[in-house]
């Protein structure tokens, strides 16, 4: 399946969570916000909402600094 995300081609394997392509790109655990298709995902519904093919996702993660 291949979706975009952050504006670049991306190919999953196997049909995903928002919250599993979180996982996968290393950021579980982290503060981040997740939009698909122009909509923002609460972080409540990450597990729960499926990606789909051509989906445009953008994950924006907060970086720290002092």
């Amino acid at each position: 399946m291949h979706i975009q995300l952050n504006g670049e081609p991306y190919t999953l394997d196997a049909e995903l969570t928002a919250a599993d392509l979180i996982e996968r790109l290393g950021l579980a655990g982290r503060r981040v916000a997740v939009e698909i298709n122009e909509e923002i995902v609460p972080r409540s519904q990450l597990a729960t909402t499926r990606l789909g093919q051509g989906d445009q996702v953008e994950v924006v993660h907060a970086i720290g600094g002092g």
